[in-house]
């Protein structure tokens, strides 16, 4: 089943990740707490990711949906 992930701050569609993509990002971003269900994207968490040997669909959507910004909160949604 896929990902479907989602800027939070506008809720506009980021893109789907598959499953295998969706649990490297769990396995090698931080929660906050245990109902923390997002993640701040900025270029660094990209290049830590790329450096823990994330996929390149992976990061070519991150880096896409972050572009020029500082960063961004995304959630997700299974389906």
């Amino acid at each position: 089943m896929n990902v479907k992930l989602i800027n939070k701050s506008n809720g506009v569609l980021v893109g789907t990740i598959s499953q295998e993509d969706f649990q490297f990002l769990v396995d090698n971003l931080e929660e906050e707490s245990s109902s923390d269900v997002d993640y701040f994207i900025d270029s660094k968490t990209i290049d830590f990711l790329a450096d823990q040997g994330g996929s390149v669909p992976l990061l070519l959507l991150l880096r896409t949906a972050v572009g020029d910004t500082e960063g961004i909160d995304i959630g997700w949604q299974e389906g």
